[in-house]
């Protein structure tokens, strides 16, 4: 459930991120998810990849600046109101949503969080464990 997320921070120009691209796949590393947000003089790159050490060793070697995070990756159905659920349980463990990302196949989503306390969450988002019941021995009567 938790995931390492790569930062990677970028000259906002044409052709940067199919570079990087193309370098990460030309390694064998396959890009799961992704964000970009951009600012005046760089972009802020956020990926999900299928092997981090790979990825972080070979944008080092390129000169990328990455920076490791850990993030919550989770499964939902893709249906209205499956991240309020999400949210809400997040909310009243006080554990805050910091930044999100994810994707959907109309059937089942994936949703990348970024939180406060991401072990906390795990927790908090965990199946509630069903309570056994204690077997008591035969009775007299």
């Amino acid at each position: 459930m938790i995931e390492k997320q790569l930062s990677l921070f970028l000259v906002n120009k044409p052709g940067v991120l199919a570079q990087v691209c193309r370098t990460l796949g030309t390694g064998g590393v396959n890009i799961r998810g992704m964000s970009i947000s951009d600012t005046v003089d760089h972009a802020v790159v956020r990926m999900i990849v299928d092997d981090p050490k790979a990825a972080c060793h070979i944008l080092g070697e390129h000169g990328v600046l990455v920076v490791e995070t850990d993030v919550l990756a989770i499964k939902i159905s893709d249906h209205p109101g499956e991240l309020a659920k999400i949210a809400r349980k997040l909310a009243r463990g006080k554990v805050n949503i910091e930044y999100a990302y994810g994707t959907s196949n109309g059937e089942a989503a994936t949703m990348f969080i970024r939180v406060s306390s991401p072990g906390k969450a795990v927790r908090l988002l965990a199946p509630a464990k069903k309570k056994k019941k204690k077997k008591t021995g035969p009775t007299e009567k």
